[in-house]
């Protein structure tokens, strides 16, 4: 399922917001899954990008810098960063992250949950692709723009103006076609 996910996200359409540009796992599972899923990325010729135990899980990974970890590609390419624990996860993407759509892959119910209430993003995912965050598969029709801002109002403000809406959508593995 996560090969399938990252696959989607990251190769379906690069250049749109909802891409995935980076890659967070853990090391329990990273030099099981790491080839499997540059198997998959190489098949459209994504560069990998990696910190030093990615590329020891696959030689066809190349050293990331610290830039690349928030770097919104809209290419080919995409970073990868192992960590050892839910907290690093949550600690590297909030720090990185556009605050647009973010997605886990995984079997535990507790880090799934920890995930959707701490990851800062407008769309936060349970094992589905990054790519359904748009205005029309949301049923809003028309996409006219998207915002990670949580103040949107001016002027005068009433109730509804303070608040924002922050999208959690569970998955079996859905990808966007």
């Amino acid at each position: 399922m996560a090969v399938k996910v990252i696959y989607n996200a990251k190769t379906s359409r690069i250049g749109v917001c909802n891409a995935c540009e980076s890659l967070v796992i853990h090391r329990a599972v990273a030099k099981q899954a790491i080839p499997f899923i540059v198997d998959a990325l190489k098949e459209k010729n994504v560069e990998v990008r990696g910190d030093g135990y990615a590329m020891q899980c696959d030689s066809r990974i190349v050293p990331a810098t610290d830039e690349d970890w928030g770097t919104e590609y809209l290419d080919y390419i995409i970073s990868v960063k192992t960590v050892d624990s839910i907290d690093e996860a949550i600690e590297h993407i909030n720090t990185y992250n556009t605050g647009h759509s973010e997605s886990i892959i995984t079997k535990d119910y507790n880090n799934a949950n920890r995930f959707l209430d701490e990851i800062d993003a407008a769309c936060v995912y349970v094992n589905a692709s990054t790519r359904f965050s748009d205005g029309f598969e949301f049923g809003f029709g028309a996409e006219i723009g998207i915002s990670t801002q949580k103040l949107h109002a001016r002027g005068p403000m009433g109730l509804k103006a303070l608040t924002t809406t922050k999208y959690v959508i569970y998955g079996e593995g859905q990808i966007r076609q």
